[in-house]
């Protein structure tokens, strides 16, 4: 027998053997993606059970708590709150975060650092404790328990993502852009709208979008700033459960995630990733 057929023979043998370091890989990120996504199809089960409490297996299907939802005012209030809150928050958390990182990321000065860490600090410090923090000083500024005082404290929470983000993009682009466009006859003005803004437009983007996310899904702060008129919708499903746990909290949480996975949606539709970096 050639030496040539014995190496093939050799190399058909190796192509049959398992590769149990690929397959083991491949059941292990199946089961965590199944340990990630089974809790959420739980509860959009859960959602359509025709019980009127959680149960497994459930007796039947049913869209009476999607109703339930409609009926029960207060998950409506608090649903567009969250939405105004989280807008709200994530556009003035850009146009406070914004012009410091545009400072700190061409600072040589030490300050720029020190800065550059306090913008951060916001999501370093424990809610709880940020939470009495703000609650104190803005009683102190006599805002008290307000729609504002609840602004202020999803814009807080809101910088530091928008900051990191957009930090991140800028310090990867060349000044020289920047130094070409000053030596062409630009001013700062102008400068900054046509070249930085442009530049740095995908890291507002993706820290407008996390905040938004991060806003919807905040407990902490809103229950310190929530009142009978004015709370966010997981403080209400909070309080709606300490009474009650029926499917509703099962549905309007369907409903939330919905929101988010549609504005994910759109927003990779209208103006993807690919355009952001494009642009």
């Amino acid at each position: 027998m050639s030496n040539t057929t014995q190496h093939g023979r050799r190399r058909i043998r190796k192509a049959r053997r398992i590769d149990w370091g690929g397959a083991a890989l491949l059941l292990y990120v199946i089961a965590f993606l199944v340990f990630l996504v089974m809790p959420i199809i739980a509860v959009v089960a859960v959602s359509f059970s025709s019980a009127s409490f959680i149960v497994f297996p459930m007796p039947g299907l049913s869209l009476r708590w999607y109703g339930r939802i409609i009926a029960y005012r207060p998950f409506i209030d608090s649903l567009i709150v969250s939405i105004e809150i989280a807008v709200c928050s994530a556009t003035l958390g850009a146009f406070l975060g914004v012009p410091a990182v545009l400072w700190v990321a061409r600072s040589p000065s030490r300050i720029a650092s020190v800065v550059a860490n306090l913008l951060l600090a916001p999501i370093a410090v424990p809610a709880i404790v940020l939470g009495f923090a703000l609650l104190y000083l803005l009683s102190d500024l006599m805002l008290g328990i307000s729609f504002l005082s609840l602004l202020i404290a999803h814009t807080v929470i809101a910088i530091p993502y928008v900051a990191r983000t957009t930090f991140a993009v800028y310090r990867a682009q060349s000044p020289d852009l920047e130094e070409a466009a000053a030596v062409l006859g630009a001013s700062r003005w102008q400068t900054l709208r046509h070249v930085t803004v442009p530049l740095i437009r995908p890291g507002i983007f993706a820290g407008g979008l996390f905040a938004v996310l991060i806003s919807l899904d905040n407990l902490p702060l809103s229950f310190f700033f929530g009142n009978s008129d004015v709370n966010t919708l997981p403080v209400v499903m909070l309080s709606y459960m300490q009474n009650q746990f029926d499917p509703s909290i099962a549905a309007i949480s369907t409903v939330q995630m919905l929101i988010a996975l549609v504005t994910l949606a759109v927003v990779q539709a209208l103006y993807g990733v690919d355009r952001l970096i494009t642009t």
